[in-house]
């Protein structure tokens, strides 16, 4: 990604997260590691030699890795800052997130407008039948029954990583999420700087993390580094940094 060529969210439909949820403690380590040039291949050899992932195996390194460059890598300003701050570990499931959503346009749809639409329209529950009857219906004949089915229990599983579910098995309860300020903070500063379709705050992103009036009402009163001016039927943000590495080297320094 060369020039001054923004970075933009994936709108290729694809199935990795069958093979990789949230993977929270994977994608911390692949904050920490050092940074290495080279192919994927290179790199998940790299990384298996120095156990960056632990004791898994080297298939699995390779998977992890393929997955974390399109998660991370393609949004390189944002990887930079992570790997500077290094965000505490409450917030880290709601990075991963954003991150699971900017690479994955089915995840995103699923967590930033079903899971919303669901809870508004009172219901208070989410089973893996249910997401997997979503799944058929709006990718009609792309995947067979039972990857559909498939489909279901592994997003809700990083729904429920994440925070926004509060059980882990069916029927998964439906939660209005308190999310971290750091964690909004960091959303919006990306999104800044990250072509997406929408407006900020009507995108799957912030609808994800403030599904309803109430959490969105928290979220916007509780951002200390980014304001929301309204005038009338115009509403734009007021920005403390000029961009998300400004913004995670003043977290740093707060820590």
């Amino acid at each position: 990604m060369g020039g001054s060529q923004r970075p933009a969210e994936s709108g290729k439909v694809h199935s990795r997260i069958l093979k990789m949820t949230l993977c929270v403690p994977e994608s911390v380590a692949y904050w920490k590691a050092p940074v290495v040039p080279g192919t994927a291949s290179e790199r998940a050899r790299f990384a298996f030699d120095g156990h960056w992932f632990g004791a898994k195996s080297e298939a699995r390194v390779r998977t992890l890795i393929s997955h974390l460059d399109l998660r991370f890598d393609a949004y390189p300003s944002a990887l930079a800052a992570l790997r500077f701050w290094q965000p505490p570990s409450d917030v880290a499931p709601w990075i991963c997130h954003l991150h699971t959503q900017l690479s994955d346009p089915v995840y995103r749809r699923f967590s930033g407008e079903y899971l919303p639409e669901r809870l508004a329209k009172g219901y208070s529950t989410v089973d893996r039948d249910a997401v997997a009857r979503w799944v058929d219906e709006h990718w009609a004949g792309r995947w067979a029954p039972v990857t559909c089915v498939k489909f279901g229990g592994n997003m809700l599983a990083t729904a429920f990583e994440t925070g926004l579910l509060t059980d882990g098995k069916d029927p998964r309860k439906l939660t209005a999420p308190r999310v971290p300020v750091v964690a909004l903070e960091y959303l919006l500063y990306l999104l800044r700087e990250t072509t997406v379709e929408g407006g900020l705050l009507d995108s799957p992103y912030f609808r994800s993390v403030a599904p309803d009036e109430s959490s969105q009402s928290y979220a916007l009163g509780a951002l200390r580094a980014v304001r929301l001016k309204s005038l009338g039927d115009v509403r734009e943000f007021d920005w403390t940094y000029p961009d998300l590495m400004s913004w995670a080297s003043a977290q740093k320094e707060a820590a």
